[in-house]
Parts: C-alpha cells; structure tokens; sequence
C-alpha cells in the first residue's frame, strides 16, 4: 500500500526553498527512523542517516526513485507516494548534507 506524504508543495521556489521544503517532508515522514541532520545516528539503527544515503547516490537518482515508489529490502520501509515536486524537494535536501 503507498501511503501519501504529509506535505504538499505548490507553486515556483527558489533553491533554498526547495531545500527547506525537502526538510520539512523529511522531518514530517522520514526523520521516525532516519537521521536527517548533519550529524548523529538514526533513531532506527538500520535505517541509514540522510547524509550517508547523500554520500551513496546522486540526487537524481533519489528523486526517479522517490517518483516511481522507493522500495527497499526490508518490510519496515513503507513506500511513499510522491509528486515530481516533492521528491525534487526531497532529494535537493538530501544532497545539501553532502555539503
């Protein structure tokens, strides 16, 4: 079953916007089991912290990924329904913390 994000993105943004707008869909559906900060572990040890997961694929990647329903080896990772928008939103923010 996808399940929808909590966040909804409309209208042109900038760079910055884009990236802040990343952080929140993450904070509001990916930060219960992964680390989205620059530092620290994920509160769900095998869900890998975003700036490991920024180190292992390039942002376009993520985001086709986010956009056809990300679907790992484990059953704990739900798989999301997401627009174009949001996981450009999305994979813009996990790039920044590879910075």
């Amino acid at each position: 079953m996808l399940t929808p994000l909590a966040v909804s993105l409309a209208g042109a943004v900038s760079a910055g916007e884009t990236e802040e707008r990343g952080r929140v869909i993450a904070q509001a559906n990916c930060a219960r089991c992964h680390n989205i900060a620059a530092a620290g572990d994920s509160p769900f040890p095998p869900a890998p912290p975003f700036r490991v997961i920024a180190r292992m694929y390039r942002a376009s990647d993520l985001e086709e990924a986010f956009v056809e329903g990300i679907v790992v080896g484990h059953p704990a990772m739900p798989e999301f329904t997401m627009t174009a928008t949001q996981a450009a939103a999305l994979s813009t923010f996990i790039d920044s913390l590879d910075r």
